[in-house]
């Protein structure tokens, strides 16, 4: 457990704005801010401090970067809100913001799945990226989840395709690869959606087909689903 006033100390401390040009050529957003702290150094604060639903708050409400990454970390997923998750959506503005939200709190909440549709539909372009990255993070975290869950998502997946914002399509190519490397069965529906997805006339559905059907075709996804199917 830790207060604010305490947490923000330690995040000053560790502030590197040497790094802040770094970021941004990634394509962080490194106004607002910014610290420059490294995502193991907040993994660790995190680790230190424990779940705290009311902090998390607190240090989202901040809106310095690396306290709203950390408040993600830090929140009880089983406390988090509806409205709570709209309301942090809104406020995204750089993709590793939305990134860290999606898998290390907003995937284990009750409302993951039913978000994807919502957020995928959104016109704002780190909602609609949120929506796809829900699906990315879920193909790895949600276990029990039937296949049937990931290919009734394809109608959605397809709709973003001709999205041609950056960080849209890396978010939707990131959701078919997600999927496709899930089990062999999924690898093969993805395949056949890549495909579909690379016959229209659209560049960025081009670009994601290609670069989903070079991973998902590759010696070393296919080996590893053969051997996990074997299991």
């Amino acid at each position: 457990m830790g207060t604010l006033d305490h947490i923000l100390d330690q995040l000053h401390a560790l502030a590197n704005t040497k790094s802040l040009p770094g970021m941004a050529r990634f394509g962080i957003e490194t106004s607002g801010g910014r610290l420059g702290i490294s995502i193991p150094r907040l993994r660790k604060i995190a680790k230190e401090t424990g779940k705290d639903h009311e902090l998390a708050l607190a240090l989202w409400d901040t809106a310095i970067p690396e306290a709203r990454i950390l408040a993600t970390m830090v929140d009880d997923p089983a406390q988090v809100t509806n409205a709570q998750m709209n309301d942090w959506v809104r406020d995204l503005n750089s993709w590793d913001i939305c990134d860290q939200a999606c898998s290390n709190l907003f995937d284990k909440t009750p409302f993951a799945w039913e978000k994807i549709s919502e957020w995928a539909a959104d016109e704002s372009e780190f909602v609609r990226r949120a929506g796809y990255v829900m699906i990315a993070c879920l193909a790895v975290h949600d276990k029990s989840a039937p296949d049937q869950a990931f290919t009734a998502l394809f109608p959605i997946i397809t709709a973003g395709a001709t999205d041609p914002r950056n960080f849209v399509k890396k978010a939707v190519n990131w959701a078919v690869r997600g999927i496709g490397k899930r089990s062999l069965p999924l690898n093969k529906a993805t395949i056949s959606l890549s495909k579909e997805i690379l016959a229209t006339n659209v560049r960025a559905a081009r670009w994601i087909a290609r670069d989903a059907l070079r991973e998902l075709t590759g010696e070393k996804v296919q080996a590893r689903l053969r051997e996990k199917a074997n299991l």
